[in-house]
């Protein structure tokens, strides 16, 4: 069985099978846990890392006669998100009793949002690391609790629960089937963890399960996607398998991969697939069966008796749309047609929330976008990312690195030179400006001073000068032998003028 991209215009994922070519249908279920304080239905803390049952109420202990209450703040991150993603906001969602047995589930139900969620249809456009752009439907978004731990490594002949996570509000958002490799499913959770950040509805740290998916893959013969677009008829693709609590980029595209591969080879060798959930094995690269896929009648849902269901003025919603920040897709637009920036340079700089915020910061001082971006995107970023440090842990502030640029724009120093002053700044820290002016470090405009450097080093070198005139390149020697003499310091835009004029005539 081989992999090939046989669309590349569609970036679809085919399997070359032996009974002909397969194509993957992927759907995601992204759970977003709410950037809030309090709990979904109560007033204990969300902080990540206290010890085990340390952030937990009598209501997420499940503790009878004890009766939730709604944080009115994770309603608005819900509907803030909905906006950012460009979604229906419901004015009227409810609450539901899903009903499954946990160890970790104190109540043996969740409290979820069923039929009525907060936020209805909307679309996400993702960008792939090529630039290139699609488009992700999102059917629904809706809140729901959080259970707990289940801990199975203390104890060879017990499990601990940690219920310090039950009740926190997540935000289940469920993207439409539309995604067609395992490429284009990281991307669309990439793109959607960036605009929660820009929103600060989620923190978006997939280790501290801030954020993970649930991964829906089915596979199906050429054309039969098309015909599932075309009619909505969901009978046009393969039975799908779900893969839970995937929590990285590079575990999704994994798992998708190997999925998408066993079912194919069960098809192929002429088996049916049955509808599932499975779990994805890091270690192994596998999936493997956890549960046979339920149903909705299987979890018995029933409007929750406790919660009176929700009613949002439209003052409300229209309060938090004008509170929007602006979003990736808008900072992109505007640092091109605005600042002049490239697609590339201002889609790597609006990638992460950190990485734009530095770069708004360093062009406060009026500094030059394109040179500014070319530092942060290149010096910077590469020096962050040798040190495998974040944004916010470099030793380099944005003020200083607008300084840096601003000399090299003045041409008080070369780019060259501009270097040595990022590895002092790095090392010591410091105000470029006085950097530059206690090291000497000023770029030689003079050109009589130059002048008097390149005659020098054409009488004492005639036969190479000579050179020149038949072959042009070789006056790169003499550039090389300027600033060097000048140590780095000459201007190199004047060192060429000045050799071309006098070796070229």
């Amino acid at each position: 069985m081989a992999v090939t991209d046989t669309a590349e215009a569609e970036h679809r994922y085919v399997i070359n099978g032996a009974t002909g070519d397969w194509e993957i249908v992927v759907g995601l279920e992204v759970h977003a846990q709410i950037k809030s304080k309090a709990k979904l239905f109560s007033g204990a803390s969300t902080e990540f890392g206290g010890a085990p049952n340390t952030h937990v109420s009598l209501v997420d202990a499940a503790m009878p006669g004890m009766l939730p209450v709604i944080n009115k703040f994770c309603v608005e991150q819900a509907v803030r998100t909905g906006l950012g993603l460009n979604a229906k906001i419901n004015r009227r969602s409810r609450f539901d009793r899903k009903n499954y047995f946990y160890p970790d589930l104190p109540q043996g139900y969740q409290i979820s949002q069923y039929e009525h969620p907060i936020v209805g249809e909307g679309e996400i456009e993702c960008e792939r690391d090529d630039g290139s752009r699609f488009l992700v439907g999102v059917e629904r978004l809706h809140m729901e609790q959080d259970a707990g731990k289940s801990i199975h490594d203390l104890d060879p002949n017990a499990t601990y629960v940690d219920l310090n996570r039950s009740g926190v509000a997540l935000m289940e958002i469920v993207s439409r089937p539309h995604v067609r490799s395992p490429a284009d499913a990281a991307a669309y959770v990439r793109t959607l963890r960036t605009i929660l950040r820009y929103l600060d509805t989620c923190g978006g740290d997939m280790e501290k399960g801030q954020l993970r998916a649930d991964v829906n893959v089915s596979v199906c013969r050429p054309g039969a996607y098309e015909r599932f677009r075309e009619s909505g008829d969901f009978s046009h693709l393969g039975t799908r398998c779900e893969i839970k609590n995937v929590n990285s980029m590079r575990f999704i595209m994994q798992a998708i991969e190997y999925e998408a591969g066993r079912q194919v080879d069960i098809l192929e060798e002429g088996g049916t697939i049955d509808q599932e959930t499975r779990l994805f094995d890091a270690n192994t690269g596998v999936t493997r069966t956890m549960r046979s896929k339920e149903e909705a009648h299987d979890y018995r849902y029933f409007p929750d008796p406790d919660l009176l269901p929700l009613e949002l003025e439209e003052d409300f919603v229209a309060r938090i749309k004008a509170g929007l920040p602006e979003l990736p897709a808008e900072k992109r637009k505007r640092l091109v047609e605005s600042l002049g920036l490239s697609e590339y340079d201002a889609s790597v700089l609006v990638s992460d929330k950190d990485r734009a915020d530095y770069f708004e910061a360093v062009l406060e001082g009026g500094t030059d976008p394109k040179l500014a971006a070319n530092w942060v995107n290149n010096e910077l970023f590469g020096r962050l990312n040798k040190e495998g440090l974040t944004i916010v842990e470099s030793p380099v502030s944005a003020e200083q690195i607008g300084k840096l640029v601003d000399l090299i724009s003045a041409n008080t120093i070369s780019g060259k030179i501009g270097k040595e002053v990022f590895e002092i700044l790095w090392a010591e820290g410091g105000d470029p400006e006085q950097i530059v002016e206690d090291k000497g470090l000023k770029q030689i405009t003079d050109t009589s001073a130059i002048e008097a450097v390149v005659d020098e080093l054409i009488a004492a070198n005639p036969e190479q000068a000579a050179q020149v005139k038949e072959k042009p390149k070789a006056m790169g020697w003499f550039v090389g032998q300027v600033m060097k003499a000048t140590q780095g310091k000459a201007n190199p835009q004047a060192v060429n003028e000045i050799l071309k004029t006098k070796l070229l005539g």
